[in-house]
């Protein structure tokens, strides 16, 4: 059979027992914020996987566009009666623009404030708030 007498109210606890809740609860709420951070770090990293996937992406397209578009539109300005020098320069001018436009994108979503837990850090700050609220409310 089970002992289930109930907590005694808090006025009259020890102080011990009073403390080693708190130490219970504190020990609970960091632990729960751990948690919380790691997820949102392994959250915020996995965005960082689709920021790199753009980049490479990004060169991808570039290098690609530069060898199979690039010598078609040159022939193509040529025929038009522009120079073949300045053909390649207007085609490769405007590639090189797209591919900084993709790159730019992709190193924006890597800044690494977008990889901070700020979630997580404003809950910290919360919490702080509420044990200085409550130590000072005694």
């Amino acid at each position: 059979m089970t002992d289930h007498t109930p907590t005694p109210p808090p006025s009259s606890r020890s102080t011990t027992d009073l403390v080693g809740d708190a130490l219970t609860h504190v020990s609970s709420l960091v632990r729960k914020e751990v948690d919380l951070a790691r997820a949102e770090v392994n959250e915020n990293l996995n965005r960082a996987g689709v920021a790199i996937g753009l980049i490479v992406g990004a060169i991808v397209i570039a290098l690609t566009a530069l060898n199979v578009l690039a010598a078609a539109l040159t022939a193509a300005l040529t025929e038009a009666g522009i120079p073949a020098g300045w053909s390649a320069l207007i085609i490769g001018a405007v590639l090189a623009i797209i591919a900084f436009i993709l790159m730019g994108k992709g190193v924006n979503d890597l800044k690494l404030s977008s990889l901070a837990p700020t979630r997580t850090v404003d809950n910290v700050k919360r919490d702080a708030r509420a044990v200085k609220e409550a130590t000072n409310a005694d």
